[in-house]
């Protein structure tokens, strides 16, 4: 039951985004924004992978550290600021400042991951008895 749910959440994260992503494209060309600037399709690669890893982790320890899920979960949102930080933030932040779409070309990608991810845990979670 549980490797369905993996396998359902990891189709879901993967589909969420990649919709997503074509959303976000036609609207930055919409816009006359460069649409592949700003490291879009690396912000989104790294948020799906991000995802994925934090919720395999988590059905790899669901057993054992079935108690500290949620700091677990807490821990992998951290994980994805750490990895904004160190990869992403140097690159945007190179003319002194980091600009709306910048941001949004980061942010986007990880709400999505962070929900569809979210909705995995918590039916893991159910499933954990």
């Amino acid at each position: 039951m549980n490797k369905d749910i993996l396998v359902k959440s990891t189709i879901q994260i993967t589909i969420a985004s990649a919709i997503v992503f074509f959303i976000h494209t036609m609207l930055l060309r919409q816009l006359d924004y460069e649409v592949f600037a700003n490291y879009i399709v690396l912000a989104y690669v790294v948020n799906v992978l991000l995802a994925l890893t934090i919720l395999y982790g988590l059905y790899f320890f669901r057993k054992k550290l079935k108690d500290q899920m949620g700091f677990l979960f807490m821990a992998g949102s951290l994980l994805k600021f750490a990895v904004f930080f160190i990869v992403f933030y140097p690159k945007y932040s190179v003319d002194g400042q980091i600009t709306r779409v910048e941001f949004v070309t980061f942010f986007v990608p990880y709400v999505t991951c962070l929900v569809t991810e979210a909705f995995g845990v918590l039916k893991l979670l159910k499933n954990l008895d």
